[in-house]
């Protein structure tokens, strides 16, 4: 990743090419970011697949199920908060139900769509997971922080988070 001008490029106006590059400071924030959010979501997954036999992907979708009115969401819904594609969420939901997890049925409110559904089996499965699982994110990053730093990691991470969805990007 190129974050500051080639030296070949001194020359340019500096008005032209001052927004384009990272500062120093700017720079070791981002790459602090970029690991953050690389290897963060990698050790809960090897966690979680060591210690429960389950992807972060799968726990998370079932999390939300397990979160959501009588353990049932729409597929569409549910591949939008796991910020998944529908095609990946259904493939990933397909291997949950030959674990007996989660069903997929039509919705009968409305037949176009297709709710997921976290079933007893799958209910068992994040109960015995979540104990170590919530403890390694505790020992990771929660008590890791401040309560204060914390929340204001959270607060930022939204704003971040709002950038993304907007559509004026």
């Amino acid at each position: 990743m190129t974050v500051m001008p080639r030296q070949d490029d001194a020359d340019a106006p500096a008005a032209e090419s001052s927004d384009l590059w990272l500062t120093s400071d700017e720079l070791s924030s981002w790459l602090s970011v970029v690991r953050l959010i690389t290897r963060l979501p990698w050790a809960i997954d090897s966690e979680l697949q060591r210690d429960a036999d389950i992807s972060m992907v799968e726990y998370m979708t079932m999390a939300m199920l397990g979160e959501a009115r009588d353990w049932t969401m729409r597929m569409s819904e549910l591949a939008d908060q796991a910020s998944v594609s529908l095609s990946r969420l259904s493939h990933l939901v397909k291997r949950l139900e030959a674990r007996g997890y989660v069903r997929r049925e039509p919705d009968p409110r409305d037949g176009r769509f297709t709710n997921a559904i976290l079933l007893p089996a799958g209910r068992r499965k994040m109960e015995e997971a979540a104990p170590a699982h919530v403890a390694f994110v505790r020992r990771l990053v929660v008590d890791n922080l401040s309560p204060e730093r914390l929340r204001r990691l959270g607060q930022d991470a939204e704003r971040i988070l709002q950038r993304i969805d907007s559509p004026a990007r």
